[in-house]
């Protein structure tokens, strides 16, 4: 039967208090983690593209998502037995400043699904109608955002960067009216549902929202359930309730947190926005809104527009916004703790811990096996360089593992053809020391090689090919959309035919609305 693989075991709302209100009004929630709303029905829903291995995730087939009940489930038109829809309660700093109440606004929870290998994934449609959390706002997505999200998701979870999943996408024949520029010229956009999948969407904002209202049985509550569903090995060598349990796990959400930074950084990914909202306690990548990706090598870029001036989520802050954000957890279990000491101390092991993944991961990128003295140095002099002239960081990284280091055959990674004698010289000092560093691995070429371009992707989701793909979904063509798709279901593996998808942004798209940044209402 279709869909009836599906068995929901809701742990999140039996376990952890609702909200006693059941209308479906814009209002603060005390002491509830979540709210019982149900999705807006839709006019006339259409299956754009589903994704097979995050239908796997639930033991869906492909007959399955080609179904009428899988398009009427996933946006939001039915409700299967077990499913108990819900919008989570959270606050958050956003832009380094607390905003009090916040939550799900324009996502709704269905349930947990426990799949044959007794995993469970929370299924989540994003842009499903307003809840008690939408404040002023619809509660809706439109086709451009849920594009982005969508593949977006996939793409990361292939490149093997800690993400969401991301199952479907789905129009759903309304539109609805966005002001894209911020610039007093709202339109209407195709109205879209994306169905999002993760073990928890629990964040950092989760535990903030009862500290900053001194609701410390709720917090206490939360984090205990937390644990027992998600970090449940901490408690084969730590008491139940214990202040030693609740710094052992807050180190495990900021090593995960290093780790999921460390990612990003290898793929040159920008999340644009890391509010504690946004911050998964999983350590996985959630919330694609005005994300993107580094062409050239910019430390100092953000996709998102109004981060331009402060640049505050650039992609050289993203480590220490992360720290930040801990902080901000740690704050948060504070009444729990009562110590700062102990806090002090777990935060502390961050840096530490995020500096010597970083190095390995550079370390990987240049194919060396170990990091040795000297190395880091190296390292950082290389991104100098990437960022003296403009130099597309995916290219230079594939060139890298050439075994010819002639600086000619860089050429293609450059958006500019002539460079100053200095910066030739610097490069070609680099590249000299780099191969002594190199033979110093006794490593043979056909091992580096593969080990570099396995780190080193071919394709990602380039800005200029999300817009691409969504001005021509816009007009009804989803062609290009599957075949990105497809493409980064192998991001290190040259493909026939995709050869467009791993070239470096036109000059047309520098400064392109959607090619270069990007608003929150994205």
């Amino acid at each position: 039967m279709i869909l009836k693989t599906l068995t929901f075991d809701n742990r999140f709302t039996r376990d952890l208090p609702a909200d006693p209100i059941t209308e479906n009004t814009r209002r603060q929630v005390h002491k509830a983690c979540y709210s019982y709303v149900e999705p807006t029905k839709v006019s006339s829903p259409t299956l754009l593209a589903f994704s097979e291995e995050a239908a796997k995730l639930l033991d869906l087939s492909e007959q399955d998502c080609d179904s009428e009940a899988f398009l009427k489930t996933f946006s939001g038109n039915q409700l299967l037995d077990g499913m108990e829809p819900y919008a989570m309660c959270y606050g958050g700093h956003q832009f380094g400043n607390w905003a009090g109440q916040l939550g799900d606004g324009r996502a709704i929870n269905l349930g947990e699904v426990v799949n044959q290998q007794g995993d469970y994934w929370a299924i989540q449609l994003k842009g499903a109608g307003p809840t008690p959390y939408s404040r002023t706002a619809d509660g809706l997505a439109v086709l451009r955002s849920s594009i982005r999200e969508f593949v977006c998701s996939e793409a990361m979870y292939h490149l093997g960067v800690p993400t969401t999943r991301a199952l479907s996408l789905i129009n759903t024949g309304e539109q609805v009216m966005r002001d894209v520029l911020y610039d007093g010229n709202p339109a209407n956009e195709p109205g879209t549902v994306v169905c999002r999948l993760s073990p928890s969407f629990v964040r950092f904002g989760s535990f903030q929202i009862f500290a900053s209202r001194n609701e410390h049985d709720e917090l206490k509550q939360l984090l205990d359930v937390t644990i027992e569903h998600h970090f449940s090995k901490l408690l084969d060598d730590h008491v139940a309730g214990s202040k030693e349990l609740y710094l052992a796990w807050l180190d495990e959400v900021c090593q995960r947190t290093a780790s999921m930074i460390v990612e990003w950084m290898r793929v040159g990914f920008v999340h644009g926005v890391m509010n504690t909202d946004n911050m998964s306690i999983l350590g996985l990548t959630i919330d694609y809104g005005p994300y993107g990706w580094l062409d050239d090598f910019n430390p100092d870029w953000t996709p998102n527009t109004t981060d331009s001036q402060n640049k505050r989520y650039r992609y050289s802050e993203q480590a220490n916004i992360a720290l930040w954000n801990c902080y901000q957890l740690a704050n948060s279990i504070y009444p729990l703790i009562k110590e700062t000491e102990p806090l002090e101390a777990v935060l502390n092991t961050f840096q530490q811990s995020y500096h010597r993944q970083w190095l390995c991961m550079m370390a990987s990128k240049l194919g060396l096996v170990e990091v040795l003295e000297g190395d880091q140095s190296l390292f950082e002099r290389l991104e100098k360089l990437l960022a003296q002239v403009e130099t597309d960081m995916t290219i230079f990284y594939r060139c890298l593992a050439n075994d010819d280091l002639s600086p000619s055959n860089f050429n293609e990674a450059y958006y500019q053809d002539k460079h100053g004698d200095d910066y030739r010289s610097a490069m070609q000092q680099w590249l000299d020391d780099y191969q002594i560093r190199r033979d110093q691995d006794k490593r043979n070429s056909a091992d580096r090689i593969t080990a570099m371009n396995s780190v080193n992707p071919l394709y990602v989701f380039r800005n200029y090919l999300e817009q691409q793909s969504i001005d021509k979904a816009e007009a009804g063509d989803y062609s290009m959309v599957k075949q990105l798709l497809t493409t980064l279901r192998n991001p290190y593996q040259q493909q026939e035919g995709c050869e467009q998808f791993a070239e470096k942004r036109p000059e047309w798209a520098r400064s392109k609305v959607g090619c270069s940044m990007l608003s929150c209402s994205s």
